[in-house]
């Protein structure tokens, strides 16, 4: 999965924004074609501490509120779903991305003979 919002930042100023709350974020959208639903998350979006969370994702939630609706029963279940999680910040995986970060150092270090 993609990461969004970390291209421009060093190592350094990664753990600085983390350590002063800055956060890994999924959005969710919905989308009903007919009688099919489909509920999915966004890429990964990297939130800085002064940021706002609903800002970055007002796209899927726009998204949501025209195209999720459309389906019966799932469109108007998903689609407030996915407006509450969206409306609240998104779904915060910081702790799940950094671990992902931390066990890819470690597989990647080389062995000391």
């Amino acid at each position: 999965m993609k990461i969004r919002g970390i291209k421009e930042l060093t190592n350094e100023e990664l753990n600085y924004e983390l350590q002063v709350g800055g956060k890994f974020v999924i959005y969710q959208y919905c989308i009903s074609i007919g009688i099919m639903t489909f509920k999915r998350g966004s890429d990964i979006y990297f939130v800085k501490k002064d940021e706002s969370t609903f800002v970055k994702g007002l796209g899927y939630t726009l998204l949501t509120l025209v195209a999720g609706w459309w389906g019966i029963p799932w469109g108007p279940i998903y689609t407030i779903g996915a407006l509450y999680r969206n409306c609240s910040g998104g779904k915060d995986i910081t702790a799940e991305v950094v671990n992902s970060f931390r066990g890819e150092q470690q597989q990647y270090q080389p062995a000391i003979d």
